[in-house]
């Protein structure tokens, strides 16, 4: 690989530096505002992996960028450090790691598998477990809103529609913890080698023998018709589907789980976009929606790979340089958002980077997160009136997501 022409930043800011990530979040964001003031993208150094990138940290690069798939490759891997070889042949390719025409390939069998049947039934379980967890918060009191709500809500609406049995889902769940519990730059001094890889290889088995059996006895739910599609003679095998399921976890409960404890919290702490909300709920329940993924931004960044020379923004990128996508700092781009660091739930157009930039890799899930965050949103302040967060969200540092780890409520 060339090595990319260097810019540079503040001498005080280093992207590729984890200690960067541990840093209160109003620090990360005037570091990113001076980022956004330079003439062309500066370059950093992963320390985990020592290879430089280029930092695209405005709104106008991450679109560019993420439109134009055949510059801004994915398939080495969109996470840093890439997977590994053998990992990807083991556990099969996510969706997002993968580039046309595999990508394309997989995107048309999933989505013609939503089918307008399906969505309905969703639509309907979303509100059916919504009402059930506010049920459960009325009787049982819980402290804690990430384990009470806003990770069970995600879950399992994905579970529902996956066709998941409910003794099941404890079993994946614990998995799903184990597998992800050493992510993000403050890890335990303490860790078990290949734990999170040999959870995530017993979650696959436990989905790809789900994926045997709907095969031979189809029923009305996502899987049967993942494994039964017929789209140009092409369904989804076991590896397949279990990279899917995968993929739906981080994709489909994680962001959403920290969207709707950042959006609980944000809402406390602003009580006058509160009142606007709960005083017209049809008005402002959308742009509300919006305004929270912008503003929280669940996914921080991603990573691209060029394919072949390209100029970019003054900036010239060489086959083979690597390139991240900061969707936190484009959404407060000020070349495109008036005030950016107000939260605004009546913010219109807002034409965040929340669910990414566009192009092919745009968030398949974007409208069943609007939709769970709608529901949850209208059971939750029409039900309990007072409900509110309880000091400051516990995050997780990373660089990565934006993950709520704990988050204290009342009502």
């Amino acid at each position: 690989m060339n090595a990319p022409t260097d810019v540079t930043a503040p001498s005080d800011i280093d992207l590729g530096d984890p200690e960067f990530w541990k840093l209160p979040a109003s620090d990360r964001a005037e570091a990113f505002a001076a980022l956004r003031r330079l003439e062309r993208p500066a370059v950093f150094t992963d320390r985990t992996t020592g290879r430089p990138f280029h930092a695209l940290v405005r709104h106008a690069d991450v679109v560019a960028a993420s439109r134009t798939p055949e510059v801004f490759i994915s398939g080495p891997g969109v996470t840093t450090p890439e997977p590994a070889g053998w990992v990807r042949l083991l556990f099969g390719d996510s969706m997002v790691n993968l580039d046309d025409p595999r990508h394309a390939d997989l995107r048309r069998v999933v989505s013609r598998a939503f089918t307008p049947r399906l969505i309905s039934r969703v639509e309907d379980s979303i509100q059916e477990i919504a009402t059930r967890l506010v049920d459960e918060v009325v009787a049982q009191r819980p402290e804690e809103f990430v384990s009470a709500v806003a990770a069970e809500l995600p879950y399992q609406v994905i579970c529902t529609m996956m066709g998941i049995p409910e003794p099941q889902r404890r079993q994946i769940l614990a998995l799903i913890n184990h597998a992800s519990e050493h992510t993000g730059v403050a890890r335990s001094r303490i860790r078990v080698p290949g734990r999170g890889l040999r959870a995530l290889a017993r979650m696959q088995v436990v989905i790809a023998a789900l994926g045997r059996e709907r095969r031979r006895r189809p029923t009305d739910d996502l899987i049967s018709a993942l494994v039964t599609a017929d789209v140009d003679g092409r369904h989804l095998n076991s590896r397949e589907l279990g990279a899917f399921f995968s993929l739906l976890l981080v994709a489909g409960v994680e962001t959403t789980r920290n969207a709707l404890a950042h959006g609980l919290h944000l809402l406390t702490v602003h009580p006058e976009q509160r009142a606007l909300l709960t005083d017209d709920f049809e008005t402002h329940l959308p742009t509300a929606v919006e305004e929270v993924v912008r503003y929280s931004t669940p996914i921080i960044q991603f990573r691209r790979t060029l394919a072949v020379d390209h100029e970019l923004n003054g900036a010239h990128l060489a086959k083979g340089d690597k390139v991240v996508l900061f969707f936190g700092s484009a959404n407060r781009d000020e070349a495109v958002f008036t005030d950016p660091e107000t939260f605004d739930i009546t913010r219109s157009p807002n034409p965040h980077l929340g669910f990414g930039g566009g192009g092919p890799h745009f968030c398949l899930g974007a409208y069943l997160a609007r939709q769970e965050m709608k529901t949850l949103y209208r059971e939750l302040f029409t039900r309990l009136p007072e409900i509110r967060s309880v000091g400051e969200p516990e995050l997780i540092p990373s660089n990565f997501d934006h993950r709520v780890k704990s988050l204290r409520f009342t009502y």
